[in-house]
């Protein structure tokens, strides 16, 4: 049946082009944004997963960039820790030299006090943006490494937490803390001797005449390993403020776990340990009294190689400075290698999140261009096509002509 009324034809005709011109209008879309996922009206879940992972993204980056600053305060400390390395083995030569009857100790006194000053000025020197690693004053610092997100979409946040190391000189006040030990300095404020391989023991000794102050603090070395104790306000106040420093000490020393290494604590005399070294190879053992306000190089300050006996005392003092320096140095290489490591992931980590929000979110230009052909073949068609269909109300008229 023919109607002037009602044209199913063109409604059909109709209809078919508002869905070809709907499809062409997305295909334009996703060639000029380039996303077949653009808003969250393309697809709901698919946006919002890519806008949760691009927020990732972002963070990563910025964590990156934190990671770098970090990196470059923790390498400045490394190379100023290095640089006072170099400087107290400059100093160690001069020392040695002291030992000499036959050297000018007043000149090599004067090089002492230069190399002192040297170290002083690296140890001030060497920060990032006011962030000092060396001078004492951040015991740690932690750098933002990573954010987690686990499934139900909670975050933590990860840190690489990098130790201060305290090379500065300070305020040192030599004590007597270590009169009677083995290899004790003149001045009593150090001591070093060999633990040789089945010898007998020998004796590290508090003394208890020293008047040893809240604060202050007594560290070992012994191989590569460092055992100390400080006093605290209560342990100054005590009767034998030596006893207490010597056995803090024994434990400290035994939590070290150096193979056949045995500390006997005497207790009928003040402030004595015996070490014995059991074990097959020889140690070397280095002990230094530092007061509360000095430096971990604090003992620089008290170097004198004037005299014969200064030059003699100066030499164990070094030696355990030495170490500090070497193991500082050999911390933030460390530490530095973290950062470095972390942060060459998490660019991996961001470029495969990009690669995820891609497959996604990004439209297949390939398919894209196929479809946009398609459909345009497909207007053209709909167009003539609903053209045809206007026209077929016009073919009534010829049922009315005679």
């Amino acid at each position: 049946m023919s109607s002037i009324l009602t044209n199913n034809g063109a409604m059909v005709a109709l209809q078919t082009l508002k869905g070809i011109n709907a499809g062409l209008a997305k295909t334009q879309d996703e060639i000029s944004t380039g996303k077949t996922v653009a808003t969250a009206k393309d697809n709901a879940a698919v946006w919002a997963i890519s806008k949760v992972m691009e927020a990732d993204v972002s963070g990563f980056k910025a964590i990156s960039s934190g990671l770098a600053t970090g990196g470059a305060a923790v390498g400045m400390a490394r190379e100023g820790a290095e640089k006072i390395s170099s400087l107290l083995t400059k100093m160690r030569d001069t020392i040695i030299s002291a030992q000499s009857p036959t050297s000018d100790r007043a000149k090599l006194q004067k090089d002492v006090v230069d190399l002192r000053s040297q170290v002083e000025g690296t140890v001030k020197a060497a920060q990032v943006n006011g962030l000092n690693l060396l001078n004492g004053t951040n015991t740690s610092v932690n750098f933002l490494s990573s954010i987690d997100r686990a499934a139900d979409g909670t975050t933590t946040l990860s840190n690489i937490t990098v130790a201060g190391q305290n090379l500065s000189v300070g305020v040192y006040a030599p004590k007597a803390a270590l009169t009677g030990s083995e290899g004790a300095s003149t001045t009593g404020d150090a001591a070093a001797f060999s633990l040789n391989a089945g010898a007998a023991a020998s004796d590290l000794v508090i003394d208890n005449t020293a008047p040893l102050a809240a604060g202050d603090s007594i560290s070992v070395r012994i191989g590569d390993k460092v055992a100390s104790y400080t006093l605290s306000a209560n342990d100054a106040t005590a009767t034998s403020p030596a006893d207490i420093v010597a056995v803090g000490l024994k434990s400290a020393i035994e939590k070290l776990g150096i193979d056949g290494l045995t500390v006997n604590y005497d207790q009928g005399s003040a402030g004595t340990l015996s070490l014995t070294n059991a074990g097959t190879s020889d140690l070397t053992v280095a002990a230094q009294f530092s007061n509360v306000g000095s430096g971990g190089l604090g003992a620089l300050a008290g170097l004198d190689v004037s005299t014969a006996a200064g030059a003699s005392g100066a030499l164990a003092s070094i030696e355990t400075m030495m170490k500090t320096a070497i193991d500082a140095a050999a911390k933030f290489g460390a530490a530095g290698a973290n950062i470095e490591a972390q942060g060459e992931f998490l660019s991996k980590l961001t470029d495969s999140l990009k690669s995820g929000i891609g497959s996604l979110v990004d439209a297949n230009m390939e398919e894209t261009s196929a479809r946009l052909q398609a459909l345009q073949t497909q207007q053209q068609l709909g167009i003539q096509s609903l053209s045809i269909a206007n026209k077929a109300p016009q073919n009534i008229l010829s049922l009315f002509r005679g």
